[in-house]
């Protein structure tokens, strides 16, 4: 068993989604069943197949940023610093009361500065070599968010950004609970970010079959665990949690929203893309965060399923879910958040992990929507179209990512 210094608790949620600019409009966009999915609007994606996105509205880099600063940072970063902000004020964390050497920051990203990269890239082509700006190196960087974010606050710990590609979030906030439950941190702000919104992008996933085609229904496209699903709708924004531990939380009298029990991460070993259709890379990523969180599989009530919409990947992660809960596996509930909020790639897996971390606390589960038509492959309880109240104990959160990356982690009530 844990000491108090090796537990990982939850004590600040930040997020810039889709669906809301904060948690308190994200969640309540989540159970009320409000897609954030519609046509592109950042530019004209009449010549790709998929016309369809989860764009970010309504969002203001300004709060956080200066206006210098918000010129010189990516997208994807600004909406790092905004979650990140966000959860920093959420758990009452003062930076002057903290030791900053043991205060860091473990924020990942699948693809990075992409949008300042194309912009980089027009530069060259247009105008030459002499005005590409200085800046458009550390704007491109996966560390971009995490080094901003260390500054702005002054936490010279550990600090560290994770690319592993759909599983980032996830991987982020479990690989940061390692840093805490060995000793060289008490506090780690961790997360994933993603701005990934652009023409090469959305042709790149939509030319490899990834992405849905349901162009005229752009809310009724993410259908996760449904059958006549085709493919995931690419979101973006960005999730950040302030993990602790327990001792350094209650030593300061923070707010618990919950404990981090237990991380899982595991690789196929299989393919560039594809799942293994036995599931079983993550089935023993769910077996190795259960096994870490000690607790026995039948307390846990509810999985927040990675769920993208896919055909394989639903009923992969299904087979896998059934491997390793057997007959439990039919008394969960399982959702999928990115039928509302689409994909967001690196960030995809930290949105998540605050709506498992709500779900805990707030005792009800956001939906499934868009689910009308039952696959036999995916025959598990999904939350369909409408929120669930639900006393919840112990819950999962899933995660995998192209590569064969797989990660789960588990939350429990403290």
């Amino acid at each position: 068993m844990y000491n108090d210094n090796q537990r990982v608790v939850v004590t600040g949620l930040g997020a810039v989604t889709p669906i809301g600019v904060d948690v308190p409009s994200t969640w309540e966009s989540l159970l009320a069943g409000r897609s954030g999915i519609g046509p592109v609007t950042s530019f004209d994606a009449s010549r790709v197949k998929s016309q369809i996105a989860a764009e970010v509205k309504d969002f203001d880099p300004s709060l956080y940023l200066g206006r210098k600063e918000v010129r010189r940072t990516d997208r994807f970063a600004q909406f790092a610093i905004a979650s990140t902000m966000q959860a920093v004020s959420d758990a009452g964390l003062d930076m002057a009361s903290e030791d900053p050497r043991r205060v860091g920051v473990h924020i990942g990203s699948g693809i990075g500065g992409i949008t300042t990269l194309l912009h980089a890239a027009e530069v060259l082509r247009e105008k030459g070599p002499r005005r590409v700006s200085a800046l458009m190196i550390p704007s491109i960087l996966l560390d971009t968010a995490a080094g901003q974010i260390a500054a702005m606050l002054g936490a010279r710990g550990p600090n560290v950004a994770v690319s592993l590609a759909c599983a980032t979030g996830n991987g982020a906030i479990g690989e940061a609970s390692e840093i805490i439950r060995r000793g060289a941190a008490d506090v780690m702000i961790a997360g994933g970010s993603e701005s990934a919104i652009n023409e090469l992008v959305l042709a790149g996933f939509a030319n490899m079959g990834a992405l849905s085609t349901r162009n005229d229904e752009p809310e009724r496209a993410s259908r996760p665990f449904d059958i006549q699903r085709d493919g995931f709708v690419i979101g973006e924004g960005s999730a950040t949690l302030i993990l602790e531990s327990l001792s350094h939380a209650r030593d300061r009298g923070a707010n618990i929203y919950g404990e981090l029990l237990g991380y899982g991460i595991t690789a196929d070993a299989y393919h560039a893309t594809a799942p293994r259709e036995d599931g079983i890379g993550a089935c023993e990523a769910m077996t190795m965060a259960m096994r870490q969180a000690g607790v026995p599989s039948e307390s846990v009530g509810y999985i927040n399923a990675h769920g993208t919409s896919t055909p394989l990947n639903d009923s992969t992660e299904t087979l896998a879910v059934k491997k390793f809960f057997g007959d439990h596996a039919y008394r969960l509930a399982l959702s999928s958040i990115k039928s509302m909020t689409g994909h967001l790639l690196g960030a995809g897996g930290a949105v998540e992990a605050v709506a498992t971390v709500l779900a805990l606390t707030e005792s009800v589960i956001s939906p499934t929507i868009n689910y009308e038509f039952p696959d036999p492959a995916c025959d598990l309880d999904y939350v369909p179209n409408t929120a669930r109240q639900l006393r919840i104990d112990v819950a999962m959160s899933n995660s995998f990512g192209f590569g064969g990356h797989n990660t789960c982690l588990v939350f429990g009530k403290v």
